[in-house]
């Protein structure tokens, strides 16, 4: 398992927050998804030979949001 912290900008309501988090929960080999609104940040967890640091962040980007 791996963990990733990803700083994520324009996330503003609890709304971006649920959308993340579903967004990126629905991939496979996603464990956990925390959104921490304050910081700007997502904290994934995931089994990287189900999937990947990238399409992680393009999933996130997907949702309409900027991963710096």
């Amino acid at each position: 398992m791996e963990t990733v912290t990803l700083n994520v900008q324009g996330m503003s309501c609890g709304h971006c927050v649920n959308a993340v988090e579903t967004a990126v929960g629905n991939i496979a080999g996603v464990s956990s998804v925390a959104v921490n609104l304050d910081e700007a940040k997502v904290e994934v967890a995931f089994d990287a030979t189900v999937t990947s640091q990238q399409a992680i962040v393009d999933e996130i980007e997907d949702q309409g949001y900027d991963v710096v």
